[in-house]
């Protein structure tokens, strides 16, 4: 009788080039989770993702009898169910700054990002490179004194914000290095150079 290898309890159906997916691929590297990872190209949906999310979207984090279809609540499950390392501060008001910039970078950037990727060569892309740009420079100073995104420890901001930094070359968009952003080109060599992230990346992303 032939070995049967133990599959995971846990299933994450990841688009290999999407932003969403990179973010709790990240998660799961830094928590050590077993996780079956299933590539799946974004225009094609399979049926078994199509039954478990009613809005047919990737990511999908299946956990057991649990689906999720949210990244953010992906993160915080993942945070909440492997508690070790924790990805959120532990009292109630740095939690609530936490995902309050989390909320930010989803309006100043990510909005901007899934604009770029829909329909590059657009005035309206060229629009959101730009307004990219000029968020991610006005936040360059905040790493001048912390190492992460506020904070002295690694969490699931920095999670939300590392695979858009990552992108920046295939999205059309340099920053600028001068004395303002040094401290964010900084934070970046931090964070592209941490375990977790390079285990993080789909060969899509490593090419990136």
């Amino acid at each position: 009788m032939g070995i049967v290898a133990k599959r995971s309890s846990m299933t994450f159906y990841s688009d290999p080039s999407c932003h969403y997916s990179h973010r709790v691929r990240i998660v799961l590297a830094e928590k050590g989770v077993t996780v079956d990872i299933e590539d799946i190209d974004g225009k094609v949906i399979p049926e078994e993702v199509l039954e478990l999310n009613p809005y047919a979207s990737l990511p999908t984090l299946v956990d057991r009898d649990l689906a999720l279809y949210e990244t953010k609540v992906m993160m915080e499950y993942l945070d909440e169910r492997f508690p070790h390392p924790p990805l959120l501060p532990v009292y109630p008001v740095a939690r609530a700054l936490s995902r309050q910039f989390m909320h930010r970078i989803e309006r100043d950037c990510c909005v901007q990002v899934d604009k770029i990727i829909a329909s590059p060569d657009s005035k309206g892309a060229e629009a959101a490179r730009k307004d990219l740009r000029d968020s991610l420079v006005s936040i360059a100073p905040i790493f001048t004194d912390l190492p992460y995104f506020m904070n002295e420890e690694f969490t699931l901001v920095d999670c939300c914000l590392g695979p858009i930094l990552w992108r920046l070359e295939t999205l059309g968009i340099e920053l600028p290095n001068n004395r303002q952003t040094k401290p964010l080109h900084d934070y970046m060599k931090r964070l592209f150079e941490r375990e977790s992230f390079q285990e993080s990346l789909s060969e899509l992303e490593k090419d990136m």
